[in-house]
């Protein structure tokens, strides 16, 4: 009885003691986390990414001739989003339409890389796509996402 009594009194210690620094701290060895895993997929798949100053990876592979669009410009696009196992979460059958400002933070600022025409790929880490919620059950919490995309026109 002494044991059930001291593991129910520890238990209850221990959760009550969570602080925002533990979620903080979390948020940070997710980073680190994502940091290597975007790294170690850019070795195996021997891509040279551009690492911007938010942790976005992204590699322009067709350079576009056209406009570039702001973080709020609406975009016509394809695109397609994959796990870093390859899986696809989402992707686009045809053209579609997109305030760039309402999409996911990784996805809006990559697209202000590109011009139209172009064709880039972005390494997003949890922390600028879905953080640690995830996204529905196809996207597990502090997961990095990749998505390829065509940017058609900056309406």
């Amino acid at each position: 009885m002494k044991i059930w009594l001291s593991l129910i009194c520890a238990l209850t210690l221990f959760s009550s003691c969570s602080s925002d620094d533990s979620s903080s701290e979390s948020e940070a060895e997710a980073f680190v986390r994502n940091e290597a895993e975007i790294n170690a997929y850019l070795e195996a798949n021997d891509l040279t990414a551009t690492r911007s100053s938010t942790g976005l990876y992204y590699i322009i592979e067709t350079e576009g001739t056209g406009e570039s669009p702001e973080v709020n410009s609406t975009v016509k696009i394809t695109y397609t989003g994959y796990l870093l196992n390859g899986n696809i979460f989402d992707q686009s059958n045809s053209e579609v339409e997109f305030n760039a400002g309402s999409l996911i933070p990784g996805f809006s600022e990559g697209l202000t890389y590109m011009k139209e025409g172009g064709q880039a790929l972005f390494l997003i880490p949890a922390r600028l796509a879905y953080g640690a919620s995830g996204a529905g059950g196809s996207i597990p919490g502090n997961t990095v996402i990749l998505f390829e995309v065509n940017l058609i026109e900056v309406l």
